[in-house]
Protein backbone atom coordinates (compact mmCIF):
# COMPACT_ATOMS: atom_id res chain seq x y z
CA UNK A 1 0.00 0.00 0.00
CA UNK A 2 2.69 2.24 0.94
CA UNK A 3 4.86 1.56 -2.11
CA UNK A 4 1.29 2.00 -4.62
CA UNK A 5 1.02 5.57 -2.75
CA UNK A 6 4.95 6.46 -3.16
CA UNK A 7 4.64 5.35 -7.21
CA UNK A 8 1.20 8.02 -6.93
CA UNK A 9 3.14 10.47 -5.59
CA UNK A 10 5.84 10.06 -7.55
CA UNK A 11 3.85 10.65 -10.77
CA UNK A 12 1.97 13.20 -9.97
CA UNK A 13 4.96 14.74 -8.77
CA UNK A 14 6.42 14.23 -12.69
CA UNK A 15 3.45 15.87 -13.83
CA UNK A 16 3.21 19.03 -12.21
CA UNK A 17 7.15 19.36 -13.13
CA UNK A 18 6.14 18.72 -16.37
CA UNK A 19 3.65 21.34 -16.52
CA UNK A 20 6.01 23.54 -14.83
CA UNK A 21 8.68 22.99 -17.31
CA UNK A 22 6.45 23.45 -20.37
CA UNK A 23 8.07 26.43 -22.71
CA UNK A 24 5.73 29.47 -22.72
CA UNK A 25 5.37 31.14 -25.75
CA UNK A 26 4.33 34.74 -24.19
CA UNK A 27 4.40 35.60 -20.40
CA UNK A 28 0.80 34.60 -19.98
CA UNK A 29 -0.43 32.89 -23.16
CA UNK A 30 1.03 28.81 -23.86
CA UNK A 31 1.01 29.65 -27.73
CA UNK A 32 2.05 33.41 -29.13
CA UNK A 33 4.76 35.92 -28.63
CA UNK A 34 4.16 39.36 -28.76
CA UNK A 35 5.69 40.05 -32.62
CA UNK A 36 4.31 36.41 -34.03
CA UNK A 37 2.46 36.61 -36.97
CA UNK A 38 -1.47 36.81 -36.14
CA UNK A 39 -3.14 33.36 -36.95
CA UNK A 40 -5.57 33.52 -39.78
CA UNK A 41 -8.95 32.57 -39.47
CA UNK A 42 -11.73 32.58 -42.33
CA UNK A 43 -15.85 31.14 -43.23
CA UNK A 44 -16.76 32.03 -39.65
CA UNK A 45 -20.26 33.66 -39.47
CA UNK A 46 -21.23 37.08 -37.86
CA UNK A 47 -24.59 37.75 -36.21
CA UNK A 48 -25.46 39.23 -39.62
CA UNK A 49 -25.35 36.29 -41.59
CA UNK A 50 -22.09 36.99 -43.25
CA UNK A 51 -19.30 34.92 -43.26
CA UNK A 52 -16.07 36.58 -41.94
CA UNK A 53 -12.38 36.77 -42.30
CA UNK A 54 -9.43 38.24 -40.81
CA UNK A 55 -8.51 38.74 -44.90
CA UNK A 56 -11.97 40.64 -44.92
CA UNK A 57 -10.28 43.43 -42.51
CA UNK A 58 -7.31 44.01 -44.70
CA UNK A 59 -7.88 47.57 -45.11
CA UNK A 60 -7.66 48.83 -41.78
CA UNK A 61 -4.71 49.95 -40.05
CA UNK A 62 -5.17 47.70 -36.77
CA UNK A 63 -7.49 44.73 -35.43
CA UNK A 64 -8.37 44.17 -31.91
CA UNK A 65 -9.32 40.23 -32.09
CA UNK A 66 -11.46 39.96 -28.55
CA UNK A 67 -12.26 36.74 -27.87
CA UNK A 68 -15.59 37.09 -25.27
CA UNK A 69 -19.15 35.67 -24.73
CA UNK A 70 -22.68 36.35 -23.81
CA UNK A 71 -22.57 35.19 -20.07
CA UNK A 72 -19.44 35.65 -18.70
CA UNK A 73 -19.25 38.65 -15.78
CA UNK A 74 -16.37 40.19 -16.92
CA UNK A 75 -17.27 40.28 -20.69
CA UNK A 76 -20.41 41.84 -19.93
CA UNK A 77 -18.54 44.24 -17.74
CA UNK A 78 -16.57 45.49 -20.93
CA UNK A 79 -18.56 45.47 -23.51
CA UNK A 80 -19.84 49.21 -23.28
CA UNK A 81 -15.85 49.60 -23.17
CA UNK A 82 -15.35 48.06 -26.15
CA UNK A 83 -18.40 49.86 -27.75
CA UNK A 84 -16.79 52.92 -26.66
CA UNK A 85 -13.44 52.02 -27.96
CA UNK A 86 -14.55 51.52 -31.18
CA UNK A 87 -16.38 54.54 -31.55
CA UNK A 88 -13.27 56.40 -30.89
CA UNK A 89 -11.00 54.98 -33.45
CA UNK A 90 -13.12 53.53 -36.32
CA UNK A 91 -11.30 56.78 -37.89
CA UNK A 92 -8.33 55.99 -37.39
CA UNK A 93 -8.39 52.89 -39.09
CA UNK A 94 -8.55 50.34 -35.90
CA UNK A 95 -11.68 47.38 -36.40
CA UNK A 96 -12.39 45.36 -33.14
CA UNK A 97 -13.83 41.90 -33.84
CA UNK A 98 -15.36 39.43 -31.71
CA UNK A 99 -15.46 36.11 -31.35
CA UNK A 100 -17.65 33.81 -29.34
CA UNK A 101 -16.25 29.84 -29.01
CA UNK A 102 -18.16 28.73 -26.27
CA UNK A 103 -20.67 26.11 -27.25
CA UNK A 104 -23.63 26.01 -24.29
CA UNK A 105 -27.09 27.45 -25.29
CA UNK A 106 -26.69 30.92 -24.01
CA UNK A 107 -23.48 31.46 -26.15
CA UNK A 108 -25.36 29.65 -29.89
CA UNK A 109 -25.76 32.35 -32.82
CA UNK A 110 -29.38 32.86 -31.97
CA UNK A 111 -28.27 33.98 -28.52
CA UNK A 112 -25.60 36.08 -30.03
CA UNK A 113 -27.77 38.06 -32.04
CA UNK A 114 -30.15 38.83 -29.78
CA UNK A 115 -27.11 40.06 -27.66
CA UNK A 116 -25.54 42.40 -30.35
CA UNK A 117 -28.85 44.46 -30.61
CA UNK A 118 -29.57 44.82 -27.06
CA UNK A 119 -26.37 46.47 -26.79
CA UNK A 120 -25.74 47.87 -30.68
CA UNK A 121 -22.80 46.65 -30.83
CA UNK A 122 -20.76 48.69 -33.52
CA UNK A 123 -18.21 45.66 -34.59
CA UNK A 124 -18.83 42.29 -36.39
CA UNK A 125 -20.07 39.54 -33.44
CA UNK A 126 -18.30 36.12 -34.66
CA UNK A 127 -19.57 33.01 -33.81
CA UNK A 128 -16.39 30.20 -34.13
CA UNK A 129 -18.29 26.93 -33.00
CA UNK A 130 -15.46 24.94 -33.98
CA UNK A 131 -13.04 26.92 -31.72
CA UNK A 132 -10.28 26.62 -33.81
CA UNK A 133 -9.49 30.21 -34.15
CA UNK A 134 -9.38 30.44 -30.76
CA UNK A 135 -7.51 27.87 -29.97
CA UNK A 136 -4.76 29.27 -32.48
CA UNK A 137 -4.01 32.32 -30.88
CA UNK A 138 -4.41 30.51 -27.54
CA UNK A 139 -6.75 32.10 -25.94
CA UNK A 140 -7.75 31.08 -22.57
CA UNK A 141 -10.52 33.60 -21.20
CA UNK A 142 -13.67 36.07 -21.93
CA UNK A 143 -12.41 38.67 -22.80
CA UNK A 144 -9.29 37.94 -24.32
CA UNK A 145 -7.58 40.71 -26.31
CA UNK A 146 -5.49 40.81 -29.41
CA UNK A 147 -3.87 43.62 -30.94
CA UNK A 148 -2.73 43.16 -34.49
CA UNK A 149 -1.05 45.87 -36.18
CA UNK A 150 -0.37 46.52 -40.10
CA UNK A 151 1.44 43.84 -40.77
CA UNK A 152 -0.88 41.31 -38.95
CA UNK A 153 1.58 41.04 -36.07
CA UNK A 154 0.67 40.41 -32.52
CA UNK A 155 1.14 44.26 -31.18
CA UNK A 156 -0.62 43.49 -28.05
CA UNK A 157 -2.15 40.75 -26.10
CA UNK A 158 -3.93 40.32 -22.21
CA UNK A 159 -6.87 42.74 -20.64
CA UNK A 160 -7.96 45.73 -21.94
CA UNK A 161 -7.24 47.48 -18.62
CA UNK A 162 -6.89 46.77 -15.14
CA UNK A 163 -10.04 46.31 -13.46
CA UNK A 164 -13.57 45.15 -15.28
CA UNK A 165 -15.62 46.64 -12.66
CA UNK A 166 -13.81 48.67 -10.05
CA UNK A 167 -11.84 52.53 -10.55
CA UNK A 168 -9.53 51.93 -13.91
CA UNK A 169 -5.95 53.18 -13.47
CA UNK A 170 -4.12 51.73 -16.56
CA UNK A 171 -5.75 51.15 -19.94
CA UNK A 172 -3.84 49.04 -21.59
CA UNK A 173 -5.03 48.12 -24.70
CA UNK A 174 -6.00 51.93 -25.09
CA UNK A 175 -2.27 52.59 -24.88
CA UNK A 176 -1.04 49.73 -27.11
CA UNK A 177 -3.67 51.03 -29.71
CA UNK A 178 -1.86 54.71 -29.58
CA UNK A 179 1.24 53.21 -29.63
CA UNK A 180 0.73 51.19 -32.82
CA UNK A 181 -0.97 53.32 -34.78
CA UNK A 182 2.08 56.05 -34.18
CA UNK A 183 4.11 53.46 -35.70
CA UNK A 184 5.65 52.48 -32.07
CA UNK A 185 5.74 49.25 -30.10
CA UNK A 186 3.39 49.45 -26.77
CA UNK A 187 5.62 49.99 -23.96
CA UNK A 188 3.40 47.61 -21.88
CA UNK A 189 3.14 44.90 -24.87
CA UNK A 190 1.53 41.52 -22.58
CA UNK A 191 -0.81 41.55 -20.28
CA UNK A 192 -2.54 39.11 -17.81
CA UNK A 193 -5.80 38.02 -19.49
CA UNK A 194 -8.85 38.49 -17.04
CA UNK A 195 -11.95 36.88 -16.99
CA UNK A 196 -14.25 33.38 -17.08
CA UNK A 197 -12.52 30.40 -18.65
CA UNK A 198 -13.01 29.50 -21.99
CA UNK A 199 -14.96 26.28 -22.38
CA UNK A 200 -12.87 24.64 -24.51
CA UNK A 201 -14.33 21.13 -25.75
Amino acid sequence: MVRRMSIVVAVALGCVLSLASTGWAGRFNKVLSVGDKAPTFKGVVGVDGKNYGLDDFKDKKVIVAVFTCNKCPVAIAYEDRIIQLQKEYADKGVQFVAINVNTNDEDKLDKMKERAEEKGFNFPYLYDESQQSARDFGATVTPHFFVLDQQRNVAYMGALDDSPFEQVKKEYLREALDAVLAGKQPATPETKQQGCGIAYN
